[in-house]
């Protein structure tokens, strides 16, 4: 019997472009539920570079003047699929923080419920034996992974590796598929400056930095794109699509108007507030901010999104003669920088030093004792310097030593002092790594969203744009070899969870 694979196709087209390398190689019948806006739907409806047997517009699913909500429905669906549909919904991006459309409780509801029936029907009727997705950013994405897991539907999510040219494939961002006793893998006997000449070859924070967060600055990228917008698109979301509620052309070139002050405020304030030279002659504890709006946040640790409460918490957990270094996020510039006020809050706490987002993070890592982390790769890289690391959720490198989790911030001045008095070894580490090689494929996972972004998105500052057939498939013939590598790691963990019955 073939395998039914259901593909999730998000505005990033990876997905489309693994269906497509995919479909040559293994016999299966294919399946999309797509999850774009209006403009490149035109493409989807009527491309044949591959070969759906049946396809879904996510956002055809929901009507905007839904009836009322039927909680007994919902109640019900939570029981079954063991999903907690309002820690979902309340850290959704679009919700937390909406820009142009205030959603209302039962409007959230109307939407939810639409998409918990939506999904399940198709669980239901297709009833497909794996899912090939990115990992999800927004909760109608996860809501549909955790059925699929849930519903003995075996789930392939894309996301970066730890170390950048790579990507891991995994059912949870948070796990690894492949789980070893980290004791009876043979260790390469590297010290922590043999680690951290590994790790600096492939820094993946770095790579994000210069080429996958933030939309292009570049003038001619940005203005070609406020054309498409502004005179050329006739195209009308607002209906149709929920993140688009609200959305006028006019409300949008106000609020990009205002959203381009205020970050040149928020910049100024940064530049004359936050220290760009700390002194290092106390012991410190090391809290780098996460970037908002992020998954890290909003979805693997969802009760932790209020950052300053967080900080507060720390400080007072600290021993009497430590400070907490909290640094800004670099990349928070692609979210307009946090307010002033978030920044006063912030330094107004006693014991704690607020820190430019230029301060060398290699230092910090060096010079601090611990380094507290809600759910960020800050405490992987914090490894290769030989640093116990605290964190708030449960990560795929938890399992050292050298690591804690704490979910009970009553027992966080108790872990601190336990961490503080660690000693830490290479050994596990280095063994780790060769744990995390077996989980990761060797396709450039960064670096192909970037070939997107220039090729279809205006470097990233549109994505509600046309595609044409033609220009796809150019596309796709041209990374052919890497998303050969993306296919095939996908056949290969097809494999490995048959041949562990998994």
């Amino acid at each position: 019997m073939k395998d039914k694979i259901m593909f999730w196709l998000g505005v990033d087209y990876t997905t489309f472009s693994l269906a497509y390398s995919l479909q040559e190689k293994i016999d299966c019948d294919m399946y999309a539920i797509i999850d774009i806006t209006k403009k490149p739907k035109v493409f989807f409806e009527n491309q044949s570079l591959v070969d759906f047997k049946k396809f879904w517009f996510f956002h055809d699913q929901i009507e905007k003047n839904a009836i009322t909500p039927d909680i007994d429905y919902l109640r019900k669906f939570e029981k079954k699929y063991k999903i907690n549909l309002w820690k979902l919904a309340q850290n959704e991006r679009i919700f937390l923080y909406p820009s142009f459309y205030q959603f209302s409780r039962d409007k959230i509801l109307q939407i939810l419920e639409q998409e918990c029936r939506f999904f399940e029907k198709i669980l239901d009727e297709i009833k497909p034996d794996y899912l090939f997705t990115k990992l999800a950013s927004f909760h109608h994405q996860e809501l549909f992974h955790k059925m699929c897991i849930n519903s003995d539907t075996k789930v392939q999510a894309i996301n970066y590796g730890l170390l950048s040219q790579n990507c891991i494939i995994t059912q949870e961002h948070e796990k690894l598929d492949i789980v070893e006793n980290l004791e009876n893998i043979e260790r390469k006997n590297r010290t922590f400056d043999e680690l951290r000449t590994y790790m600096k070859s492939s820094d993946l924070a770095k790579q994000l930095e210069n080429n996958t967060i933030a939309p292009s600055n570049k003038i001619q990228d940005q203005f070609s794109a406020s054309i498409d917008y502004f005179l050329k698109s006739n195209s009308d979301n607002t209906e149709t699509n929920y993140p688009y509620y609200g959305r006028t052309k006019s409300k949008v070139f106000f609020f990009y108007l205002k959203y381009i002050l205020k970050t040149k405020y928020r910049r100024s304030f940064i530049e004359k507030n936050l220290v760009h030279s700390p002194s290092y002659d106390v012991p410190f504890v090391y809290f780098p901010l996460h970037l908002e709006m992020e998954r890290s946040l909003l979805i693997t640790a969802p009760y932790f999104v209020n950052q300053i409460e967080v900080i507060r918490n720390i400080a007072k957990s600290l021993p009497i003669n430590f400070k907490l270094f909290v640094k800004e996020h670099p990349l928070q510039y692609a979210r307009g920088w946090r307010s002033s006020n978030e920044y006063n809050e912030i330094m107004k706490i006693p014991n704690v030093v607020l820190l430019h987002p230029s301060v060398s993070k290699e230092e910090l890592y060096e010079k601090c004792s611990l380094i507290v982390t809600i759910a960020g790769s800050a405490g992987f890289e914090g490894l290769f310097y030989g640093k116990p690391i605290i964190t708030l959720a449960e990560l795929n490198y938890s399992s050292l030593s050298s690591v804690e989790t704490v979910t009970d911030m009553n027992q966080l001045p108790e872990v601190i002092e336990k961490s503080l008095l660690k000693n830490i070894a290479s050994d596990q580490l280095d063994r780790f790594l060769t744990l995390l090689e077996k989980n990761t494929t060797t396709f450039d996972y960064a670096n192909f969203l970037t070939k997107i972004k220039q090729e279809f998105f205006y470097n990233g500052n549109l994505v509600d744009v046309k595609i044409s057939e033609s220009k796809m498939k150019s596309f796709l013939d041209s990374n052919a070899e890497i998303l050969d590598n993306l296919a095939n790691a996908h056949i290969q963990k097809i494999n490995w969870f048959k041949k562990n019955k998994i």
